[in-house]
């Protein structure tokens, strides 16, 4: 067998096929040995798939020899693979942490459960991102959430089986939105790929069914990314739920319903269908400004720092929306890189707050008091992440800042250069909390004692703060991927 030539599958069947043999295995070395192996092996074939569509262009893997759209396609171009790399690497960083991570937060019996969830989620997330199939979309959606709903639950607090449920509720109606909407693009075709899907649909695009389903859609992508208002399940979510799951979650979940909601837009409905015949600048620069306001201001009140940042979340996700709303290629590489950056950012801080869960007690402002004197690496590695969110330069959050500013610009739109920084400045009062709290108030009783994670976490976590720091400065990497990407897709408006 042609490895090589299968990449395109086994990208989504080992981690597939690691679930159920940590099942069959039980044991808890080997079913993270199993799991680790197997996303280190997605990241490098992610790779892979990403340096062959750079040197030869988009690739088309028919499965069973099917050629479409008979057949179901895996279909990797610049921006799928883009955001291949971006979840396999944030799997690969987070599996070592959830080595100790786990042990001090799950019971022992439940450790093999954690990575079979794990792989599965993986499994989905990937297969959403590399076929070329609207109903697999769905499916690999349905993967990836009835794991991560298990996944939450598993949180310690009791207060995370509520948090999953809420989630359950309201994936399952965003969920059946976009089935619904699945459903109405195939009554219309009569096809399921979407690159035949997009061309039948050229001369219909008008029609209401179409959009109809346009509406289902973007209503379903949109409780799946957590745009605001439809955030509610987010929150609780990333604050109950073990660390390594927060952090894996925070950078990858939302990030693929971006990037499907991009796929639909682009590649199916066509630019100008969206943004042309209906107001979707207008209703998107609407809802990604409020989520950048009121998500950063509900922030500044906060007392515990995963909810903080949980709402940071909410608010980062606004600044993705508002390069797509602007409809241009410098806003759709902000939303491109932003997806990077922000899976950066907000993995490294969920991951240094698993740290100091485990070495303060908590991670409530109370708790953190004085923190940095017994934890300076963490604190700092905190504060460097609270820099992105803000958007300070030399790091990864001014890249996607400065390029919705320019795309602001270029609309001649100044007004929204002025609530960009804004917004940026609201940042910098919920960062200031922890800054203020680590470093400027007395330690509480007992924090002398404490000291750093342990090296297995502190590791994983430093790599991501590199990473942010390392393509906040050498952008050609991040940057000229998502430039790339944002063309590709843009030169297929109609």
């Amino acid at each position: 067998m042609d490895v090589a030539a299968n990449l395109p599958a086994l990208q989504v069947v080992v981690p597939l096929v690691a679930a159920p043999l940590t099942v069959l295995l039980r044991g808890r070395r080997l079913a993270f040995a199993v799991v680790l192996l197997a996303a280190w092996t997605a990241f490098a074939i992610a790779i892979a798939l990403w340096l062959r569509v750079d040197a030869s262009g988009t690739i088309s893997y028919h499965i069973g020899s099917w050629a479409p759209p008979w057949g179901i396609e895996y279909r990797v171009d610049r921006l799928s693979s883009y955001v291949l790399v971006l979840v396999s690497g944030i799997a690969a960083v987070v599996l070592p942490y959830s080595w100790p991570s786990i042990a001090r937060e799950l019971p022992p019996e439940r450790h093999y459960l954690f990575y079979t969830m794990f792989a599965l989620c993986l499994a989905g997330l990937l297969g959403m991102v590399i076929t070329g199939d609207a109903f697999n979309i769905f499916v690999f959606l349905e993967i990836s959430s009835l794991s991560t709903y298990v996944l939450i639950a598993l949180g310690r607090d009791r207060r995370a089986l509520l948090a999953a449920y809420q989630y359950l509720i309201m994936g399952t109606i965003g969920a059946t939105f976009i089935v619904i909407g699945v459903g109405l693009l195939y009554l219309q075709t009569g096809t399921l790929n979407l690159v035949d899907m997009g061309q039948r649909l050229h001369g219909i695009a008008g029609h209401r069914p179409v959009l109809a389903a346009l509406a289902f859609l973007t209503v379903g992508l949109s409780l799946k990314l957590a745009l605001f208002p439809l955030h509610q399940w987010l929150p609780n979510a990333y604050a109950y739920a073990p660390s390594a799951v927060s952090s894996f979650l925070a950078a990858t979940a939302t990030k693929v319903a971006v990037y499907a909601l991009l796929r639909f837009y682009y590649s199916v409905f066509g630019a100008n269908t969206v943004f042309q015949r209906l107001p979707m600048e207008e209703l998107m620069l609407v809802l990604a400004l409020a989520g950048m306001f009121v998500a950063s201001t509900v922030a500044c009140f906060q007392a515990d720092l995963k909810r903080l940042f949980a709402y940071s979340s909410v608010a980062q996700i606004g600044y993705i929306v508002l390069g797509l709303s602007f409809d241009s290629l410098a806003g759709l590489t902000a939303t491109i890189v932003h997806l990077a950056n922000h899976a950066l950012t907000k993995g490294g801080i969920f991951l240094l707050l698993g740290g100091v869960a485990v070495s303060m007690g908590g991670v409530s402002l109370a708790r953190v008091q004085g923190m940095a004197r017994v934890m300076p690496l963490t604190s700092f590695g905190i504060v460097i992440c609270g820099l992105s969110l803000i958007g300070v330069p030399g790091t990864v959050g001014f890249i996607s800042k400065w390029y919705l500013i320019v795309a602001a610009i270029e609309k001649g739109q100044w007004w929204l250069v002025f609530l960009i920084v804004i917004s940026s400045m609201i940042s910098v009062v919920y960062v200031g909390r922890f800054v203020e709290a680590a470093y400027f108030q007395a330690p509480r009783e007992g924090v002398r004692g404490r000291r750093e994670a342990p090296l297995a976490m502190l590791l994983p976590s430093g790599l991501l703060v590199f990473a942010t720091v390392c393509f906040g400065l050498a952008t050609s990497t991040t940057l000229g991927a998502a430039s790339l990407a944002a063309a590709e897709l843009l030169g297929g408006m109609r």
